[in-house]
C-alpha cells in the first residue's frame, strides 16, 4: 500500500495497513527548512511545489496539504524594487502596494506604512462577492482583483478564478507521480469574511447586521463551492476547508449553528453534487470540543486539528467516543508543547498515546493538531513517521 492508498483507506474510515502520518505545515516551517528562497516559496507555484515535496520526503509523510493558490508565472514583472530591511524583504509592487516578508512568517501587504487594504462592512455589497482569497499576491481587494491586475474578477462563475489558480495542485501531482496524497485547502465562507473586514470588525458584523452577515456568507459559500470543485477537478486527492475561526474561543456554539452550519453545508454538498468521492475536512482551531456533534453535521468526511488541552478542549478519546468511526479524525497531537518545545522522545511518547486512542479501527490519520511551528525542530517532526512505523501498524 503506497502513502497515497493509505490517506485514502483511512479517510474512507477503513484500516489501512499503518496509521498514516500527515501535517499541515506554517508556511515559516518551509521558509526555514527547504532550499527554496522564502519570498520564492510564497510568490511562486514551482518554488513552493519543490519546498512542499522536499519536506514531504524528508519527513516521511504520507501526503502533502497545498495550503496556497496557485500563483501569476508573471509576478516578478510588477516588481519596482527589493530591499532588506531588518531581516526582512520589502518588495515595491508597481501599484504602489508593498509587501513586508518577514524569513519566518506570512507576508503581508500594505498599501502603506502599516495600513493594510480591508474594507469596511458598510461598504461591501454581497452581490459582488464571490471568493476572498487573503494569500493571494495583492491580499483582500474590494471589489475583487487578482494579483496587481486592478481589474476587478468577473462576479460568478469558474470564470472568476485565475488560469494559475490550479499550477501548484498539479505540479505536486507530477513530482509525487501519483504515490503521495495531495490534499488541497481553500477557506470557508466564515474565514473569508473574517478575512476581508479584520476579525474584530467581522465579529462587530455578526451583532450589528445579522440579516446583511448571512446575504454575505451565502454569496461566499457560492465561490467556496466552485474554487473546491476546481481543485478536485485538478487532481487533489481531498479538500481541506480551512475554517479557523469558529472555535468557541471567538463564537458561541449557538453563533456556529447561525453563522456556520448552514454554509458549511452548501458549500459541502456544492462539491458533491460533482465530486461524491472526493473526502472533504475542516481545520477549525482551539476549543471545538463542544462543537464536535455540529461539525459532523456539515456533512464533512473529517475533521482537522483536535486541539488538546491547554491548547484547545479535545481529549482525543472523548472525540473518538463523540464521533466514533462516522468521520475520520486527523491531528491532537499539540504542536506547541510537544513538537515545537518537546523532546524526540516526548514525540514518540505523545504519538503513541494519539494512535493506541483514535487508531483501533482506522479512520485516524496522526498530525499535529494545527500547524507544525516555523521553528519545530525537523528531528522533532521526523519522530512522528518513526512513531507510525514503530506502533501504527494494523
Amino acid at each position: 500500500m503506497n502513502s497515497r492508498e493509505r490517506v485514502a483507506v483511512a479517510m474512507a474510515k477503513k484500516t489501512p495497513d499503518r496509521v498514516p502520518v500527515m501535517c499541515q505545515l506554517a508556511l515559516g516551517h518551509y521558509f526555514l527548512n527547504t532550499d527554496q528562497p522564502f519570498v520564492d516559496i510564497w510568490h511562486d507555484s514551482e518554488a513552493f511545489a519543490q519546498a512542499l515535496v522536499q519536506l514531504q520526503r524528508r519527513y516521511g509523510f504520507d501526503g502533502i496539504l497545498i495550503n496556497l493558490p496557485g500563483r501569476d508565472p508573471d509576478w516578478r514583472k510588477n516588481i519596482v524594487k527589493t530591499e532588506d530591511v531588518g531581516g526582512e524583504t520589502i518588495i515595491h509592487w508597481k501599484n504602489g502596494m508593498f509587501t513586508v516578508a518577514p524569513p519566518d512568517d506570512n507576508p503581508h501587504v500594505y498599501i502603506e506604512p502599516e495600513v493594510r487594504n480591508f474594507p469596511t462592512f458598510e461598504e461591501v455589497d454581497p452581490e459582488k462577492l464571490f471568493y476572498m482569497e487573503p494569500h493571494d499576491l495583492s491580499a483582500i481587494t474590494y471589489p475583487y482583483s487578482w494579483g496587481f491586475s486592478n481589474e476587478p474578477a468577473p462576479v460568478g462563475g469558474e470564470d472568476f478564478f485565475p488560469p494559475w489558480e490550479c499550477n501548484t495542485i498539479k505540479r505536486v501531482r507530477e513530482l509525487t507521480k501519483g504515490e503521495v496524497a495531495v490534499h488541497a485547502e481553500f477557506f470557508s465562507p466564515f474565514s473569508q469574511f473574517m478575512e476581508m473586514l479584520d476579525y474584530t470588525n467581522g465579529l462587530m458584523a455578526l451583532m450589528d447586521d445579522a440579516g446583511k452577515c448571512h446575504a454575505m456568507l451565502d454569496r461566499l459559500s457560492d465561490g467556496a463551492a466552485t474554487l473546491g470543485r476546481l481543485h478536485a477537478r485538478a487532481g487533489a486527492d481531498a479538500l481541506l476547508i480551512s475554517s479557523a475561526f469558529t472555535g468557541a474561543g471567538l463564537i458561541s456554539r449557538a453563533h456556529y449553528e447561525e453563522f456556520e452550519l448552514p454554509y458549511m453545508k452548501k458549500v459541502i454538498s456544492g462539491i458533491k453534487s460533482e465530486f461524491p468521492d472526493v473526502p472533504i475536512y475542516v481545520h477549525t482551531c482551539g476549543a471545538i470540543g463542544d462543537r464536535l456533534d455540529l461539525m459532523e453535521q456539515t456533512g464533512v468526511d473529517g475533521i482537522d486539528t483536535f486541539d488538546p488541552p491547554p491548547l484547545g478542549t479535545v481529549e482525543l478519546k472523548d472525540a473518538v467516543q463523540t464521533l466514533g468511526k462516522r468521520v475520520f479524525i486527523k491531528g491532537n497531537l499539540d504542536p506547541v508543547n510537544t513538537l515545537l518545545m518537546g523532546t524526540p522522545d516526548d514525540v514518540m511518547a505523545a504519538s503513541r498515546e494519539r494512535i493506541e486512542t483514535a487508531g483501533p479501527g482506522g479512520a485516524y490519520i496522526l498530525s499535529t493538531a494545527c500547524s507544525v511551528a516555523p521553528a519545530a525542530p525537523p528531528e522533532n517532526v521526523a519522530k512522528l513517521r518513526e512513531a507510525v512505523e514503530t506502533y501504527g501498524k494494523y
